[in-house]
């Protein structure tokens, strides 16, 4: 389709238009297609308008096409934004977001570098055939993650870890720091139980652990040792304001396969130059 600067000019106004479409349209789609659903219709949408525009030969179907793909743009990045954000607890939500928004635009550069340079050995329709056959085949493979929306678990801080009672200077910057807890656990409950754990020390990562890992004594049934280690003692002071009320409610489930007596925590530091042997925090 060849034409002059005012019909590019409307293609781009037809997406904006097709944008503001997609946004007004946007409440009453969720209130009827949860945020994958909404996803697929998006990407969809956008390979329709590839194949349309590959198909075009005049300025109507290309603007009918525009259209769909401002309505479907902001289907999709509407939807990925929000389930960025509610994904994400309050401490790490700025990083997180400048890490998708990093990433989404990142990869936008790219793929115009490649589907500008496939245009270049190919002609563009074909190069639109390509790109469309690609996005829809890619909705197979997406399936198996899910995108958060509406109510998820609740990253709000719980802040229900007591504070750590120290009989030693601790420095912010000192470290590394280890952190175990002894769990009893009945026997009959030992697979639940490692399940939830393993479910566990996820948080841990999340919330600063550089390591993890949980362990059985073999000496003594039902007695497992979790252990995961911060890189200062400042860091794990930051780990008690980020546990969140969902990590609460898995700690509890944790601690439901085991005996009567609650688990045993204790904190090692890393013993400095003055000291001599491994120093102790308890808690």
């Amino acid at each position: 389709m060849d034409s002059g600067p005012a019909v590019y000019g409307l293609l781009l106004g037809a997406i904006g238009l097709g944008a503001v479409v997609g946004a007004f349209a946007l409440p009453r789609l969720r209130r009827v297609l949860d945020a994958d659903r909404l996803v697929i219709l998006g990407s969809c949408g956008t390979a329709a308008t590839l194949a349309t525009l590959g198909l075009a030969r005049s300025p109507t179907p290309a603007l009918a096409a525009c259209v769909l793909a401002g309505f479907s743009w902001i289907l999709v990045i509407a939807t990925l934004n929000v389930s960025a954000q509610i994904s994400l607890p309050d401490w790490v939500r700025g990083r997180g977001l400048a890490m998708f928004v990093t990433a989404f635009f990142g990869a936008m550069t790219l793929g115009s570098a490649v589907w500008g340079q496939m245009a270049t050995m190919l002609d563009l329709s074909t190069t639109n055939y390509v790109a469309a056959a690609g996005l829809l085949f890619g909705i197979l493979p997406s399936r198996r993650w899910k995108l958060s929306a509406g109510a998820g678990p609740d990253l709000t801080p719980s802040m229900h870890w007591p504070n750590p009672v120290i009989s030693i200077d601790a420095e912010a910057d000192r470290g590394p720091v280890m952190i175990s807890v002894e769990y009893s656990v009945d026997s009959r409950h030992r697979d639940a139980f490692l399940r939830a754990v393993r479910q566990l020390g996820e948080g841990r990562r999340r919330d600063g652990a550089y390591a993890w890992d949980i362990f059985e004594d073999v000496a003594q049934e039902g007695r497992f040792v979790e252990i995961f280690y911060v890189a200062s003692w400042l860091e794990h002071l930051r780990q008690h304001r980020r546990v969140t009320n969902a990590d609460r409610i898995l700690q509890e489930m944790v601690r439901q396969f085991g005996a009567d007596q609650e688990p045993k925590v204790t904190h090692l530091i890393a013993a400095s130059s003055s000291a001599s042997g491994a120093e102790r925090v308890a808690s």
